[in-house]
C-alpha cells in the first residue's frame, strides 16, 4: 500500500493543488496529519477538496482553534488574527467537519499518525531529547507526525538516543528516498503542504509505500504569488504573507 501522507496545509490551495498534481498516480490513499486551516486565505476550499480525498485525519491545534473547539491564548497575535479571520469565513458545514476530526494517535495498518505527538497532539517535537521521549509513548514503530512545519524526523536503533534522519537534498517535483530499517524506530514529518517552516518555501510532502518499507520525500514549487495576492485582498497579515516566500 502506498500512503500520501499530507500535513499542515493550512488553507493554502496553490499548494494543495500543486502537491496533489505532483503526487497523482504515485499512492493509493491519503493520511493527513492535521491543521487543514489557518494562516491560509482559502479555508472552505481547501476542506472541499482534500475531505473527499483523505482516507484518515487527524486534528490539528489551527483546526480546533477555527472551529472554537479550543480558544486562542497561547497563540501568537499573527496565529490569532488569522484564527479570527478564518472563524469568519468558515461555512457552518466545514466549521461542523473540523469539529468531528478525531485526535491523535489514530492507528492505520500499524502506523500510527499524530498531530504534533502520541504524547500530546499540541506538543511540537523539534529535537532529539524531545523525540527520545515521544519514542517511549509511541504505540507503533513508524509514527507519522506534523505541527513543526519541518521535513524530516527521527529515528531510534538500540539503545543509543535518538538521532535526526538522514535526509538527503531534495530537487524540485523529485523523490527523495529512505529506506527503514528493521529493528529501527521511526518518527516522520511529511512536512507542511502550506506553510513550511524549515527554510524552504516549497511545498512538502512524503509517500509510505509499506510493501518496499520506504518513505519518498518530496518538495514541490507552487504559485506563491497567487497565494500571497489572495492574502493581501482579504487583509490578513503582511508577516504571515512574507514569510511564505522564505519558509520561516
Amino acid at each position: 500500500m502506498r500512503y500520501l501522507i499530507l500535513s499542515d496545509i493550512h488553507s493554502n490551495l496553490e499548494a494543495l493543488e500543486k502537491s496533489l498534481n505532483l503526487a497523482g498516480g504515485r499512492y493509493d490513499q491519503i493520511l493527513c496529519l492535521g491543521d487543514l486551516v489557518g494562516y491560509g486565505p482559502d479555508p472552505n476550499a481547501v476542506i472541499s477538496r482534500i475531505r473527499p480525498l483523505a482516507g484518515v485525519m487527524v486534528r490539528g491545534n489551527h483546526d480546533k482553534a477555527c472551529c472554537g473547539l479550543m480558544d486562542t491564548e497561547e497563540f501568537n497575535f499573527l496565529a490569532r488574527a488569522a484564527t479570527d479571520w478564518t472563524r469568519t469565513r468558515l461555512t457552518p458545514e466545514n466549521a461542523e467537519f473540523l469539529r468531528g476530526l478525531p485526535s491523535g494517535p489514530v492507528q492505520v495498518n500499524g502506523i500510527e499518525l499524530v498531530h504534533g505527538s502520541p504524547v500530546d497532539e499540541d506538543e511540537y517535537v523539534f529535537d532529539t531529547l524531545e523525540a527520545d521521549r515521544v519514542f517511549r509513548a509511541a504505540g507503533a514503530p513508524l509514527v507519522f507526525f506534523g505541527h513543526s512545519h519541518r521535513q524530516g524526523g527521527f529515528l531510534l536503533a538500540g539503545d543509543v538516543p535518538a538521532r535526526p534522519l538522514p535526509l538527503p537534498a531534495i530537487k524540485d517535483n523529485e523523490p527523495a528516498g529512505l529506506d527503514l530499517q528493521p529493528g529501527v524506530r521511526y518518527l516522520i514529518n511529511p512536512g507542511s503542504i502550506g506553510q513550511p517552516r524549515d527554510g524552504d518555501w516549497r511545498s512538502a510532502f512524503a509517500i509510505f509505500d509499506s510493501d518496499r518499507n520506504r518513505v519518498d520525500f518530496y518538495r514541490t514549487p507552487y504559485d506563491l504569488a497567487a497565494t500571497q495576492e489572495k492574502m493581501r485582498g482579504e487583509g490578513l497579515p503582511e508577516p504571515l504573507i512574507a514569510r511564505l516566500e522564505v519558509g520561516r
